[in-house]
């Protein structure tokens, strides 16, 4: 799947890995059930709901969207921790090409593994990534039941606010 990424980024947000069903479209966060979107607008990052085919609209708003790990999978528990890893790697040599002002990792499991933060909690991070600010957001999967709609959208707001500054 290709990355939505750009130069002087606000805000780079980072899956964990694509699904199959966004694999097989080819669009981030495309699965029926997926509240990245609605998290997106509910945080104030857009001005009204997008779906996954307008992920090419973010760029214009200062946003864009990469994975950890390409491969896709059912359920990001099947990528193994070398995968994560290497995924990390890749993606720092990303935000050191493009810049973003924020990364921000949706997934705080993955990011424990992947970042070698076995105690990190959600929220802005104490080192930075590259020269970017560091954050970790929930997954935003319909599998994670942990967090409802209207959380996701107070911690997409906190990131919001602070990428506003």
């Amino acid at each position: 799947m290709r990355d939505v990424i750009g130069p002087g980024l606000r805000v780079l947000f980072v899956g964990i890995n694509p699904g199959l069903y966004s694999g097989a479209v080819g669009h981030h966060f495309a699965r029926p059930g997926n509240r990245f979107w609605p998290a997106l607008h509910a945080g104030g990052f857009t001005d009204h709901l997008m779906s996954p085919f307008d992920e090419d609209d973010l760029l214009k708003l200062g946003y864009g969207i990469t994975n950890i790990v390409g491969r896709a999978t059912k359920a990001a528990d099947e990528l193994s921790a070398e995968e994560l890893v290497r995924g990390r790697r890749w993606l720092l040599a990303k935000v050191r090409r493009h810049r973003p002002s924020f990364v921000a990792v949706l997934g705080i499991v993955a990011f424990r593994i992947a970042f070698d933060q076995p105690k990190t909690s959600l929220g802005r991070q104490d080192e930075k990534f590259g020269d970017s600010v560091l954050w970790v957001l929930p997954n935003p999967s319909g599998l994670n039941a942990h967090f409802k709609p209207r959380d996701l959208a107070r911690i997409f707001r906190e990131l919001h606010d602070a990428a506003r500054r």
